[in-house]
């Protein structure tokens, strides 16, 4: 509803000190004794100017963001608003290229599996990741585990969920695979094949290429694709999701998530094009392989493949660029019950689901 209120200018008066900047102008307000009446005031202010929105209910989810950013402090018995910062806030075109200048990481994938115990004895003894840690939620009824090939500060991570009593999912068929570099595909495979692990793809150079690949299934039915690379960063190296519309993924992931396009390659014999999208080049980080196989628009997602997470240094502006884009904001973005960190969750437009997490946050969890 619009708010129906009229701003009265001459309620409010535009000082500036002698000591502070004069390029950072703020509100002067009557004298508040405590911070709820004056982020109280601040609301109705906000609403009454109509601060980046038309509505009241919009405004007032501005004043939080606001001072969530810190765009808004108090000051003694002033409020303080950074101007620059609100107008640089205000413009999509400078969101947009926040996004860009943004320091985003993907930090780790989750996915649902039906027996925990049994999913880290196979990729701690088949595929040589390390169990990291686990964590139980009884209330909640779940339990995680966080696997990979190095800490979760510098490496993207598998954060299994097991909810009690759940002992088998539907993979769909979007999603794709996972990517794992090794030094050797061969000795790998025979290593998976002498422990019982399903190989889905022997060892051989990849259709029109030369680098040699191999196919497995882990215990649920996810498909982990192994390339023979060099000594690498980042050994869980892809995940590969598929999508209905090739160039406007490639351009909501460009605008929305900053990624930068490495490459794409175009298979005619088979009918399919690939784009490979990331934070840095394949050989050194995690990227996300989209697949679009010609003529299918939607593909079933099944209940089995979650989402992926990604650090940044503020889940406001992500939101923000996020809607510009054309994605759906599926949480606003704000603190986690409890734990107090900050994130915010999107589907892309093929509904393949993102949640980007506060980069100061995510390392006070670890701690």
């Amino acid at each position: 509803m619009a708010c129906s209120i009229r701003p009265t200018l001459s309620s409010f008066r535009f000082s500036t000190v002698a000591s502070r900047s004069l390029s950072r102008p703020f509100l002067r307000l009557p004298s508040i004794t405590t911070s709820k009446l004056f982020f109280s005031s601040l609301d109705k202010a906000i609403c009454m100017c109509g601060l980046m929105n038309s509505n009241c209910a919009g405004a007032l989810g501005e004043s939080n963001r606001l001072r969530a950013t810190g765009m808004v402090r108090r000051d003694g018995n002033f409020m303080r608003v950074m101007a620059s910062q609100a107008s640089t806030a205000a413009s999509p075109e400078n969101t947009l290229e926040w996004v860009k200048q943004d320091k985003r990481r993907m930090l780790h994938v989750v996915y649902r599996v039906g027996d925990l115990d049994r999913t880290i004895k196979f990729y701690t003894e088949c595929l040589g990741m390390k169990l990291l840690r686990k964590r139980d939620i009884p209330e909640e009824r779940y339990t995680n585990a966080f696997l990979g090939y190095g800490p979760e500060d510098s490496h993207f991570v598998i954060e299994l969920t097991y909810n009690y009593g759940v002992d088998k999912y539907d993979i769909g068929a979007g999603f794709g695979h996972f990517g794992i570099a090794v030094d050797d595909v061969a000795k790998t495979v025979e290593l998976i094949r002498a422990k019982g692990g399903k190989i889905t793809r022997e060892p051989g150079p990849v259709k029109g290429g030369s680098t040699v690949i191999a196919f497995i299934e882990d215990p649920d039915g996810y498909k982990f694709e192994l390339l023979e690379r060099g000594p690498t960063p980042e050994p869980l190296c892809q995940v590969m999701l598929r999508v209905g519309d090739l160039k406007r993924s490639i351009e909501f992931y460009e605008k929305a998530f900053g990624m930068e396009l490495l490459r794409t390659r175009d298979n005619p014999e088979y009918k399919y094009t690939i784009a490979m999208m990331g934070y840095g080049p394949e050989d050194k980080s995690t990227v996300l392989e989209l697949t679009y196989n010609y003529g299918v628009k939607e593909y079933d997602k099944g209940n089995a493949y979650a989402q992926i997470a990604i650090g940044t240094d503020d889940v406001y502006k992500t939101a923000e660029a996020v809607k510009l884009a054309g994605g759906k904001i599926t949480r606003e973005p704000g603190p986690l019950p409890g734990i107090n960190t900050k994130i915010t969750a999107c589907l892309d437009p093929d509904g393949w689901k993102t949640v980007f997490v506060d980069n100061v946050d995510f390392l006070k969890e670890l701690e």
